[in-house]
């Protein structure tokens, strides 16, 4: 947009969010030129009670027509504007027709200042132009150079707060955009710890519903068949232990919500213990953030639960290497020796390949798996 035919912005021209400070001295400023300009009416003796309550009144007016010029500036109302300052400064010819040369030097430089600071350029310029040349012209006597020189410092003046409000206007601009980006980012993260929230209850309580479903399902068949009671038995054993190890996982789940994890180290530990598989650490050990140990977590168990479905019996070896900036956790296994089971009977997060892949790619890392010369294997890399 051209500088010279646009306004000043509405931050710039409004007084909200200014300091106390700054209020107070514009409110001072307004008092001692109004006051000043009062006591230059009263103070003259050459006027009688009428002459001086007209003079009085002709500055009250002058001060509301500056309460109004305020208002429509701050509304951008160009021709309503326009018609304000020209009533200042024929009521500084006025002033200076009945001999009050003061009052109209004020009418004449205050329009002006508040022209350039309040209108676009190319209206200011004009009417700034006519009031400082009605100014010089008629209130300067032989002494040219000392009202051009007030001319031209009135006119800096006035462009120089101009410029003061607009940087001001401009940053309170910046101040709204910050607060409503903040506002932004605050519900984004409100949203991806939801969905984290979902992704955690998801991958705990879904296989485990599921797999006891399946054995309860598998129970209730063998009982309609007539089957023996110790088969009828381990199926119920089973989906007592699929219901013990899920709350279990709905335990872990809530303390890694509320950060409250074992390490990642430990956690490595036990799991290998009860199965009887290898862990080498390499790297300098130290705490992952929550999201990372998490992920760490559940692809191992997640690991753990594809080779006890399907290759039951295979040796594991586990190898967890800190990185300068990230962390790898690769899970092999040789192939197993033992009968494939099926039916869902080993616990585990259940949410497969495709869910370790997305929430490695939602930390900004990666996951590979897939089957080597011997056996399977699958590899972690996130940040951390």
């Amino acid at each position: 947009m051209n500088s010279w035919t646009s306004w000043p912005s509405r931050e710039a021209l409004t007084r909200r969010d200014r300091s106390p400070t700054r209020l107070g001295i514009g409110r001072g400023v307004r008092l001692v030129l109004m006051g000043g300009a009062v006591w230059a009416v009263v103070s003259r003796g050459d006027l009688g009670p009428w002459q001086a309550m007209g003079a009085v009144l002709g500055l009250l007016v002058a001060f509301a027509v500056v309460w109004l010029y305020f208002r429509t500036t701050l509304d951008h109302r160009l021709w309503p504007s326009v018609g304000l300052v020209a009533v200042l400064i024929a009521g500084g010819a006025v002033a200076h027709g009945v001999g009050a040369p003061v009052a109209a030097s004020m009418l004449w430089c205050g329009s002006a200042v508040l022209a350039v600071e309040r209108l676009p350029l190319a209206t200011a310029v004009v009417l700034a132009g006519g009031s400082l040349t009605s100014f010089a012209a008629l209130d300067s006597g032989d002494n040219w150079l000392v009202a051009t020189l007030t001319s031209v410092g009135l006119a800096l003046g006035g462009y120089t707060v101009r410029l003061d409000a607009e940087a001001r206007g401009s940053m309170q601009r910046l101040l709204e955009q910050e607060r409503a980006a903040r506002k932004a980012e605050a519900q984004s993260a409100a949203l991806a710890e939801r969905a984290r929230i979902a992704r955690e209850i998801h991958d705990v309580l879904a296989h485990s519903l599921s797999a006891q479903t399946v054995h309860l399902e598998a129970t209730r068949l063998l009982i309609e068949r007539g089957a023996e009671k110790e088969e009828v038995l381990d199926r119920v054993v089973a989906a007592r232990r699929m219901a013990r190890e899920g709350l279990a996982e709905t335990r872990q789940a809530l303390s890694a919500l509320r950060g409250e994890l074992t390490p990642v180290e430990e956690f490595l530990r036990d799991m290998v213990a009860a199965e009887g598989a290898e862990l080498v650490v390499t790297g300098a050990s130290r705490g992952l953030p929550a999201e990372a140990g998490l992920a760490v977590r559940r692809v191992a168990q997640e690991a753990m639960t594809n080779v006890r479905k399907h290759a039951p019996g295979a040796k594991i070896a586990l190898r967890l290497e800190y990185r300068p900036r990230e962390v790898e956790l690769e899970f092999r296994d040789f192939g197993g020796s033992g009968p494939v089971d099926n039916s869902l009977g080993a616990s585990g997060s259940g949410y497969g390949l495709r869910g370790m892949r997305e929430r490695a790619e939602l930390l900004g890392g990666v996951l590979d798996a897939g089957p080597v010369e011997e056996g399977f294997v699958v590899r972690l890399r996130v940040p951390a």
